[in-house]
């Protein structure tokens, strides 16, 4: 594959100069005190070396591994902050500090997406293209060229070689025919299906393209297990598919979740819960008898039986472990009403956040009744149990909440429960947070 050597010393240079000259233009005595400028131009190059930022494949867009980007502004902020008090700081108040920070993330960010536009403009003309083919057809190839014939990732596709004779004007011979093709064309990569090689044969190539300077990939016979999840691990030098990977699995990533959760859950609780509980219980004193929280065990992570909690919004009944309310239900209280209406029933289970049994955001948990009754009957049920249950969570948010009437509305929400969990990003929960909120101010239609 063709690499340009400039690029990455360039990104790092123009990444520093716009630090610097940010810093430089706005806290001019900060930046010359002592060894300042060693400082935050040291503290960039390690940050980004242990996250290995600038490193980028071909197909890497302005989206790809924009995670990264987003832990690199978090870490080098805290870097930025921790300096004035190891440099000194007394002319400048935190606001300041705060907007010129701002404007450093606005302007690497700015950089990036004009970066990506540029390489984007400079492969659709056709430079810094690398000249593929492809031996062997199944499935994979049409998800290849799919791949391949996107300009923006600057490939270049000669055909493909296959046993099967085919009159497709990219069929470029047989199988054999391939190995003397490789050696004289200008072919920089090939690619070689394993579902319609043999063993001798994949090895031959590979002895061809090692010895013609020739890059080789290996597309696995995935018998169609692939998903949109999957990732690959090397345990050792054994190559592992993980068929339901997700964004959780990395140690940062719930840390990230967890210091999320902690965050949100101790503002709740001390801001909205610590004055909210009595008057929910002097309301529920003069409403109906009865304790003022309902807790009931549910399934957890992993399928751990836990305890949650809510308000109470029913009269006591032997159904409550066993059916969930549904409309104009009978045992649901006058105050309780109001409480599943406003989703204020479930604001207790900010306890349960703090003591790590659930998230802020997640799958919603269920009975244990009915977690035991879908795992049988709904396809993938038990697959929302690989994270945290949530207090909210995006199948919520799209409307699936509430009784469920009709087959569709479990399937629907196990649906969303993976998608959140094979796409969770913390602003994926951020955005979750702000439309449970704005729901419940709205109104929803199933919040009964």
């Amino acid at each position: 594959m063709k690499k340009s050597n400039f690029i990455i010393p360039l990104s790092f240079v123009v990444h520093i100069l716009l630090i610097n000259l940010t810093l430089y233009a706005y806290i001019p005595d900060t930046y010359f005190n002592g060894s300042s400028i060693l400082y935050y131009n040291l503290t960039w190059l390690i940050t980004t070396y242990s996250l290995n930022f600038y490193p980028t494949a071909r197909r890497d867009g302005f989206m790809t591994n924009f995670k990264t980007f987003v832990v690199l502004f978090v870490i080098y902020g805290l870097v930025y902050f921790t300096s004035f008090v190891f440099l000194g700081m007394n002319s400048y108040t935190p606001i300041y500090l705060s907007l010129v920070y701002v404007q450093i993330c606005f302007l690497l960010t700015l950089f990036r997406v004009l970066f990506y536009w540029a390489k984007k403009l400079y492969r659709t003309k056709g430079f810094n293209s690398t000249r593929v083919v492809v031996i062997g057809k199944d499935k994979n190839l049409q998800k290849l060229r799919r791949i391949f014939d996107n300009p923006e990732y600057g490939y270049r596709y000669m055909g493909y070689f296959d046993n099967v004779k085919s009159d497709h004007p990219t069929c470029l011979g047989d199988i054999e025919s391939s190995f003397n093709y490789i050696f004289e064309n200008n072919v920089e990569e090939v690619y070689c299906m394993a579902s319609k090689l043999s063993k001798a044969e994949i090895q031959y190539v590979m002895k061809i393209a090692d010895n013609s300077l020739k890059r080789i990939k290996i597309i696995p016979d995935n018998k169609e297990l692939f998903s949109s999840a999957m990732s690959i691990e090397l345990y050792g030098a054994v190559p592992i598919l993980n068929l339901r990977a997700s964004p959780l699995d990395l140690d940062y990533s719930n840390m990230i979740k967890r210091i999320f959760d902690i965050l949100i859950s101790s503002f709740a609780i001390l801001f909205v819960l610590s004055w909210l509980t009595p008057l929910v219980y002097i309301l529920m004193k003069i409403d109906s008898k009865g304790p003022l929280f309902f807790k009931q065990q549910r399934h957890g992570v992993n399928r751990d039986v836990f305890w949650c909690y809510k308000f109470r919004s029913m009269a006591k009944s032997t159904t409550s472990d066993t059916q969930m309310a549904t409309k104009n239900d009978v045992r649901v209280t006058k105050l309780g009403k109001i409480l599943r209406k406003t989703s204020i029933d479930e604001l207790p289970q900010f306890f349960n956040v703090l003591m790590g049994d659930m998230s802020v955001v997640g799958p919603r948990p269920h009975m244990v009744v009915h977690t035991q009754e879908y795992e049988n009957s709904v396809d993938r049920y038990l697959v929302r149990h690989f994270i945290k249950p949530g207090i909210t969570g995006l199948a919520q948010i799209q409307g699936c909440r509430g009784e469920i009437l009709d087959r569709s509305d479990i399937i629907n929400r196990v649906r969303y429960d993976i998608f959140y969990m094979e796409k969770w990003s913390l602003a994926l929960d951020a955005k979750i947070v702000f439309l449970t909120i704005y729901n419940a101010i709205k109104g929803e239609a199933k919040a009964y």
